[in-house]
């Protein structure tokens, strides 16, 4: 009887592993690819695959503010921030995009480290990311405030263990008035878990899926502005902030 209740117990878990291998497989498919938008803007001849993660270079590399590196929001391809990346790249900073495996940013959540490391010359590195990818880009600048400058969030906020409302650390939040899944609600309930020093920016009539280019998000609302339009002031709250925090 022993055995027997041993034998439908491993069977039983093998069933289980193999469903939930099936679900995984699954799932690592439905990935929101770049919308065409991106290639009509030329970002792939802009784009550089290095190991992991996409590098966006300003004309002149001899005058390099600082790096940023940003994380992915789950399930999006990387390629989809190469606009908002080359754009900030073009105003005199180093950007990477991480690619991580199955285009879910938890997978990666040290390469800030191994980028940091292959660009020893610049002093001035932030970090930031996009929904899920803002919750992994807080947890790293929370652990290492000594040597990242500041948080961009987009569409995001930090988990309750990374609790900087203590601290000065600078950060720039920007949100989406019409954004159906990092809600104002959200945003405005996670609040107390950013800085004295930092700053939040409502884009109206921005989505979440806006803050990359890879179409219409599951559970998002209908953004009252273009793409391109969203994509254009994220740019530019961006590059004032960082700059702000060069000087």
């Amino acid at each position: 009887m022993f055995k027997r209740l041993l034998k439908v117990l491993a069977v039983g878990i093998l069933v289980l592993l193999a469903v939930l291998i099936a679900f995984f497989v699954i799932w690592t498919q439905f990935d929101y690819k770049p919308s065409q938008e991106v290639e009509n803007l030329g970002v792939s001849k802009q784009a550089i695959p290095k190991g992991g993660y996409l590098l966006f270079q300003p004309s002149d590399n001899s005058d390099i503010k600082g790096g940023y590196i940003i994380y992915q929001g789950a399930k999006v391809d990387a390629m989809a921030y190469g606009y908002y990346a080359q754009e900030v790249a073009k105003q005199g900073y180093l950007v990477g995009v991480v690619d991580a495996p199955f285009n879910v940013s938890f997978f990666s959540s040290n390469k800030v480290k191994e980028i940091m490391k292959e660009y020893p010359t610049i002093d001035n590195w932030f970090i930031g990311g996009h929904s899920l990818g803002g919750v992994v880009a807080s947890s790293y600048a929370y652990n290492h405030q000594s040597r990242i400058q500041g948080l961009i969030l987009l569409a995001s906020y930090p988990m309750n263990k990374n609790d900087f409302s203590n601290t000065n650390y600078p950060i720039l939040s920007l949100t989406g008035e019409r954004d159906g899944l990092s809600t104002p609600n959200k945003i405005s309930e996670t609040k107390h878990l950013l800085s004295r020093n930092a700053k939040i920016v409502e884009l109206k009539g921005a989505n979440h899926a806006q803050f990359g280019l890879y179409g219409e998000q599951k559970g998002d609302n209908e953004a009252t502005i273009s793409p391109q339009e969203q994509q254009t002031q994220t740019v530019q709250h961006t590059v004032q902030w960082l700059n702000e925090q060069i000087k």
